[in-house]
């Protein structure tokens, strides 16, 4: 056996480990244990095998350290050890193998610093360490390995910068650096690696501009820098990156405009510079770059007519560009993209209608157009998608009736339809839609009742029906669905009984049922039992145990003295705005003074609207004086041009927001009139935008309105803040301006008659 030059036994479903005697072996050059169950350690015996120059061990089950012996193998020209299951550190007597041209030490748990003695490896030419928990920088010698053709360190732990010294490997072709800590700027330096033909170093920590360097690596096909903190706008030295296929941009803070002539030499086939500030239109040489397949340039801030960047794109997959400022029309030439398994432009300024020629995309998986200013009807022809698993149109002026053919998507996954102007009634063929598990058709003009093939819909999660014109019962098949979790019925005109629909729905876990004109007794099932006074309010009849509801007749009353002093139990809010209050289910507002001179309530055909909520009017007025010690000013929160905002604790704890209103005694019939008017716009408001009213009375000596309290204060505080401000990045605040935006323009173009704020 001592004779043995070459051993090879892989893939041979070897177990055990490597004996010590293989050592004796002193003629072996070649040995292939790899694809194996080898276990145990590596021997340091393996010191002796002098003559071995091909050790492959990879795809095994060898653990322990590797040991320092290992420098000894002097002829050693390739070291295979990935993918087992190798701890420590890399030895540096590894640096002794200066005739190794291989050296693959990848998907093992090796810790602690790259050696430096790796610089000694002048005729290494592959090094591979990813996948491992290596620390520490990457050393400044790894500029003397002048052999070395690719380089793969991703998916480490590696911190500081990138050496300069990396630029004096001439003959790189890869280096992947992706997956670590690295920080600092991108070397100049790299722009000397003539030879370079794929760069890696996305999920990393680099700062700094995109070095103009760059521009000189006429061989790179694939450049990723994404998820960095690179900033500044992009050299124009980029546009001579004529050979890219892929380049990588995405989530870092990029300025300025997308490179024009990216596209120039038409190999380029990914694209992506999603979440950064880019600014200007959209890159012509992409509206011709029939090599094109991915394209993500979502959350910038292109602006750039949509019908005239759009080209032809027979090979490409998905498309990206919500959250943008794109106008214009979509063009029925998307029909043509054959290829196409997502297309996705929500939240731009895009008009006109959908066209029908949509229907031609027989791949598309994924089609999102929302918040937009799309007109007219769906399109049946979306019938045709086949392969559809989400659609949603949500957040447009569509109008017309839900095309039946919807119901032929067989597998879609979600539907949202919100927030336009549909009419007409549930289509029953969504009872056909067998694997739809979220439905969103709320804030439309839809009628008629809920179809009851709703209940052939096995695997819904999510169904939000509010804010229509549904009338009719809520039918007893939406009781078999034992997957529901979230079901919102609310502000439509449902009738009849919710239980025992409901009764066996024990997944159910938020529902809201409110402004309807349901009676009866709630079920028992916990999406009820932990539900507050706001999903259940302004109904027919409904009683439980809920705060606030009667009890149901028969049923044991709990604590007959329970205070009857909250205004509701709060919903919890997350936002910092916004100026407004919500009130609903006034017709007529008048006044009462009471016997004892203590309270006037704004009442409704003489029923207090605190008794409607079963609350008693003077207990509350009592409980909002003593809250705010009569309206204290170290409770003031707020001026306005009307009155004064006050914050009030309640007994219960529950915090509301009180506004006062000014106090007029020379022209009390104004100020009246002025609240009254305040409450009947109030009382018309129903947007998310705009904070809610709980309550509202008025008295000889104070008027006020009882209303959400808002945690995080007023913008104002925010942005005088210097704590708040540094959390307060562009994305939010460009949500808050939406969100006012849409609040407005609700008030003003949505409210009958017009509110102007």
């Amino acid at each position: 056996m001592r004779s043995l030059e070459v051993l090879e036994l892989s893939s041979n479903n070897i177990t055990g480990p490597v004996p010590g005697s293989i050592g004796s072996l002193n003629n072996l050059t070649g040995l292939y244990l790899q694809n194996n169950k080898i276990s145990g350690f590596i021997p340091r015996e393996v010191g002796m095998l002098k003559s071995l120059n091909h050790p492959l061990l990879h795809n095994n089950r060898i653990a322990g350290r590797i040991p320092s012996s290992i420098g000894n193998m002097s002829s050693l020209i390739k070291l295979w050890l990935l993918k087992n299951d190798l701890i420590g550190s890399i030895p540096i007597e590894i640096g002794m193998l200066e005739s190794l041209s291989e050296l693959d030490l990848s998907e093992n748990y090796l810790s602690g610093s790259i050696p430096s003695t790796l610089g000694n490896l002048s005729n290494l030419a592959f090094l591979y360490f990813y996948g491992n928990q290596l620390s520490g920088h990457i050393p400044e010698e790894v500029g003397r390995m002048i052999s070395l053709v690719d380089f793969q360190m991703l998916n480490n732990n590696l911190s500081g910068s990138i050496p300069e010294a990396i630029g004096k490997l001439g003959n790189l072709a890869v280096l992947f650096l992706s997956g670590n800590n690295i920080s600092g700027h991108i070397p100049s330096s790299i722009g000397n690696l003539s030879k370079l033909n794929q760069l890696s170093l996305h999920q990393n920590k680099l700062s700094g501009s995109i070095p103009k360097e760059m521009g000189r690596l006429g061989l790179l096909a694939y450049l990723s820098l994404s998820e960095n903190s690179l900033e500044g706008s992009l050299p124009i030295e980029i546009n001579n990156l004529t050979s890219l296929i892929s380049l990588q941009l995405a989530d870092n803070q990029l300025v300025g405009r997308l490179p024009p002539y990216i596209c120039n030499g038409q190999v380029l086939k990914y694209f992506s510079a999603s979440n950064n500030y880019f600014t200007g239109p959209i890159p012509q040489s992409l509206k011709n770059c029939m090599s094109l397949r991915r394209v993500r340039l979502q959350n910038n801030q292109l602006k750039d007519n949509i019908t005239d960047v759009l080209g032809t794109y027979p090979y490409l997959d998905y498309l990206e560009l919500s959250n943008n400022e794109l106008y214009g029309v979509l063009p029925p030439r998307l029909g043509e993209w054959s290829n196409l398994t997502s297309l996705k432009i929500s939240d731009n300024k895009l008009s006109g209608m959908i066209p029908p020629d949509l229907g031609k995309m027989t791949r598309l998986h994924v089609l999102h157009v929302s918040s937009n200013n799309l007109v007219g009807e769906i399109p049946k022809e979306l019938g045709k998608l086949q392969s559809l698993l989400e659609l949603w149109l949500d957040g447009n002026h569509l109008a017309g009736y839900i095309p039946p053919e919807i119901g032929a998507l067989s597998d879609i996954l979600q539907i949202n339809f919100a927030g336009n102007k549909l009419s007409g009634s549930i289509p029953g063929e969504f009872g056909e839609c067998l694997n739809l598990w979220y439905l969103n058709l709320s804030r439309n003009n839809i009628e008629r009742s809920i179809p009851i093939e709703i209940g052939n819909l096995q695997f819904f999660q999510s169904l939000d029906l509010s804010q229509n014109l549904l009338t009719g019962d809520i039918p007893r098949q939406l009781g078999t669905l034992h997957s529901l979790e979230t079901l919102n019925l609310s502000h439509n005109q449902l009738s009849g009984s919710i239980s025992p629909t409901f009764d066996d729905m024990a997944s159910l876990t938020s529902v809201d049922v409110s402004y309807n004109q349901l009676e009866g007794p709630l079920p028992n099932i916990p999406a009820f039992r932990n539900a507050t006074i706001t999903a259940v309010r302004e109904n027919k009849g409904l009683c439980g145990n809920i705060m606030g509801l009667t009890h149901c007749p028969g049923m044991a009353m709990k604590g007959k003295d329970t205070e009857k002093n909250l205004l509701l139990i709060l919903v919890p809010t997350s936002g910092c705005l916004l100026a407004l209050i919500l009130a609903v289910g006034i017709s007529c507002i008048v006044h009462r003074r009471t016997t004892r001179g203590e309270t006037d309530l704004i009442e409704e055909s003489g029923e207090s609207m605190f008794v409607i909520w079963n609350y008693d009017g003077r207990t509350v007025y009592r409980n909002i004086i003593e809250a705010t010690e009569e309206f204290d000013a170290k409770y003031c929160i707020g001026m306005g041009g009307q009155g004064s905002v006050h914050k009030a604790k309640l007994r219960t704890g529950e915090i509301v927001a009180v506004k006062k209103l000014n106090e007029a005694p020379n022209i009390e019939m104004a100020s009246r009139k002025a609240f009254e008017r305040e409450i009947h716009a109030l009382m018309e408001t129903r947007h998310r935008n705009i904070v809610k009213l709980f309550g509202f009375c008025s008295s000889s000596s104070h008027s006020f309105l009882v209303c959400e309290f808002l945690e995080s204060g007023s913008l104002e505080d925010i942005l005088k803040s210097e704590q708040k401000i540094t959390m307060f990045d562009w994305n939010k605040r460009g949500n808050v301006v939406k969100g006012m935006a849409n609040a407005l323009f609700y008030m003003h173009h949505e409210c009958c008659p017009p509110i102007i704020h």
